[in-house]
């Protein structure tokens, strides 16, 4: 008996560790990849559990099987809240904002070696 529990505790670790190892970064919550496997190996039986319940973001793709096809994973629509949204669209006007500033600095450098007396 004591083997069949041993082995099934086995099996549990193996398993999130195999998950962690093999899930996209952007599915993983709370921790960083390489903190999940730290608490997973110094914590086995705790580590595997947090990870399994809280660790990855389990989306609409997993609950309706995807079956590792990513063509299927594509095919379901994310939903995004609209938090998300909104942190986007910040995050692509800073990206154009510095892509502005990067382009007025080249051209103040090209002035300014087609003009080497000030």
């Amino acid at each position: 008996m004591a083997q069949i529990v041993s082995l099934i505790y086995l099996a549990i670790l193996i398993f999130a560790l195999v998950d962690i190892i093999t899930s996209d970064n952007w599915r993983i919550r709370y921790l960083p990849k390489f903190g999940w496997v730290l608490l997973v190996v110094f914590l086995p039986l705790i580590g595997s559990l947090l990870w399994l319940f809280l660790g990855k973001d389990r989306g609409v793709a997993e609950a309706l099987g995807s079956f590792g096809d990513p063509r299927r994973e594509a095919a379901v629509v994310r939903q995004s809240s609209t938090e998300d949204d909104l942190a986007a669209i910040d995050r692509e006007i800073e990206f154009h904002e510095k892509q502005a500033e990067i382009r007025r600095l080249e051209a103040q450098l090209k002035a300014k070696r087609a003009n080497p007396n000030p």
